[in-house]
């Protein structure tokens, strides 16, 4: 999909330029509340099951590894996120895919579920928008891990097959549509 590649580059450029700005103010504001650099990356896995660095602005304190309170603002709404579109501009991601998730997950998928491992990983899909408010619906849980590992990634595995079936390049601009109005 060369037209989706081209979206990727240019849309991720432009997006870095335009939001440079707050890009650096918001990676200023999490080093002061987490007393820790603004960035940090974190090992994930992407297309073919490769191994990548995930960029994002840090939401934890580095002493005491509790989200802190600007953290919790970036999570909530996805401003963590944005030093992604580094991921998306050097070719690592792109807007649309399945979320690249920690190893563990992904690649021990078998059979034709594997076939997820064959997209790129994107900054949304349709599973990311349903399970918009992850971290709340899994602190609804008392286990939560075992209602993530036998409730949600199932679920999210079946839709981000459903998108390898179906995928498109207008349906990705739909899938952006809808992540844009979810926001605001």
């Amino acid at each position: 999909m060369l037209l989706k590649r081209l979206f990727d580059l240019v849309f991720s450029l432009l997006g870095l330029l335009v939001l440079s700005p707050v890009l650096f103010l918001m990676a200023l504001l999490a080093a002061w509340d987490t007393n820790s650099n603004g960035f940090f990356m974190q090992q994930r896995v992407g297309q073919h099951g490769r191994l990548f660095k995930i960029f994002k602005l840090r939401s934890i304190h580095a002493k005491t590894h509790t989200i802190s309170a600007f953290g919790e603002f970036l999570r909530k709404t996805k401003i963590d996120e944005l030093p992604q579109l580094f991921n998306v501009l050097i070719g690592d991601m792109s807007f649309v895919g399945p979320r690249p998730d920690i190893p563990g997950y992904y690649d021990f998928l078998t059979g034709e579920k594997r076939k997820i491992l064959e997209l790129k990983p994107g900054l949304t899909s349709e599973a990311s928008l349903k399970y918009y408010d992850e971290d709340a619906l899994l602190a609804q849980h008392e286990d939560a891990l075992r209602y993530n590992d036998t409730i949600l990634f199932p679920d999210k595995v079946r839709m981000n097959l459903e998108y390898y079936y179906n995928r498109s390049f207008l349906g990705d601009l739909k899938i952006i549509a809808k992540t844009f109005f979810r926001q605001f």
